[in-house]
């Protein structure tokens, strides 16, 4: 039974070390606020990425539903740089989604990835649907 005890307090000592990783680790700016290669939507497993024609004030209404998204902040970057990268954690664990918006050769770039894991679930997609919708209806 002793051992029992042992093994559950090791497993919940390193559990609470993983979701302190995931909330403290930092966010280098030089890593994700990168520019968008992409040239067309595409989902993938962590992410999702969509592309569309600038408009005038497009960069700078994204930037601002972003801003307006819980649980979000600015990363690096602005309008005025034309990109812009946020952080978004989740509500419980605090898992970092990383989210770009680039302004370039005509076109409004987004990127929305995961920092940890290989599935998002749908997450950044969705959000990104969210995000469109927004600021297009």
């Amino acid at each position: 039974m002793r051992m029992l005890f042992w093994i559950v307090a090791l497993v919940v000592v390193l559990a609470g070390a993983a979701v302190a990783y995931v909330r403290l680790a930092p966010s280098d700016p030089a890593r994700w606020n990168q520019p968008i290669a992409a040239t067309e939507d595409k989902d993938f497993g962590n992410g999702a990425i969509r592309v569309l024609p600038a408009s005038d004030g497009l960069l700078a209404r994204l930037d601002a539903a972003m801003q307006a998204l819980p649980r979000t902040r600015v990363l690096a970057g602005s309008v005025a740089d034309g990109r812009i990268t946020y952080v978004t954690r989740t509500p419980t664990v605090g898992f970092p989604d990383y989210t770009t918006i680039e302004q370039t050769e005509g076109q409004i770039r987004i990127l929305a990835r995961a920092r940890f894991g290989s599935s998002d679930m749908g997450v950044n997609a969705k959000r990104l649907k969210g995000l469109l919708a927004t600021v297009q209806g």
